[in-house]
């Protein structure tokens, strides 16, 4: 096999809670202007199982091996969505990747509170970030503008979604990457660096908030490309 036809030309990028596929913007961007099929899934948050087979229905469009990223709650999905025969390699941008039979809540065991993250919940069980803290909390180092526009288009989540267990962890079985940001005030850092470590992650720290796959898309795109270059090689 030449080194041409080790690389993956495939990407699909995965959103998290609380927001929608727009924030990929500037990674869709760097990666298409070198030449990456990229392809962005529109999570309804209603279910891990929804947002699942929404993840899986663009994976079957795919024409080749994928690259499959997921930011925040997004790692949850890509963890169960990653065991699609296209997937080839995974990335965690500041994401979740619960182990087999776990989910999302149990991640949160034992590690730090942020109390820069509040979630106000709906009466039908559905989950908004504050208003107040929306800024510092999940998006620090975008612009006032930026953070407002985050804050006022965020997509809720239906909480109920956090008690679903992945049921085999694709990270597993396929290459992974994880970026991981170190002024994110959404997730512990020893939590995501535990998460990344146990996945077998290679490893790479931003400084930036939890809204790096915005605010530092050239250095999510670095790893993805990384991925991209090298997941076929080292499959296990």
């Amino acid at each position: 096999m030449t080194t041409t036809e080790q690389e993956i030309r495939n990407v699909v990028l995965v959103h998290g809670a609380f927001a929608d596929g727009s924030g990929w913007r500037g990674v869709y961007d760097n990666l298409t202007a070198r030449g990456y099929r990229v392809s962005i899934v529109q999570n309804p948050l209603t279910s891990l199982e929804d947002d699942v087979a929404a993840t899986r229905r663009v994976l079957d469009l795919q024409d080749g091996p994928t690259i499959l990223v997921g930011h925040s709650w997004g790692g949850t999905v890509i963890t169960e969505a990653g065991n699609h025969p296209a997937v080839a390699g995974l990335v965690y941008v500041s994401a979740l990747a619960p182990d087999s039979g776990e989910n999302t809540s149990k991640q949160y065991e034992g590690f730090a509170p942020t109390p820069n993250f509040v979630i106000d919940v709906t009466d039908d069980g559905f989950g908004f970030l504050n208003h107040d803290t929306f800024k510092i909390g999940f998006a620090a180092d975008a612009s006032d503008a930026d953070a407002a526009f985050l804050r006022d288009t965020q997509v809720p989540i239906n909480m109920s979604a956090f008690a679903t267990s992945v049921t085999h962890a694709a990270w597993k079985d396929k290459p992974t990457w994880a970026v991981i940001a170190t002024e994110d005030q959404s997730f512990d850092q020893a939590m995501l660096n535990h998460m990344a470590t146990r996945a077998g992650a290679e490893i790479t720290h931003v400084s930036a908030s939890h809204a790096l796959f915005m605010t530092q898309a050239g250095v999510v795109s670095d790893v993805i490309a990384t991925a991209a270059e090298n997941a076929l090689v080292r499959a296990r």
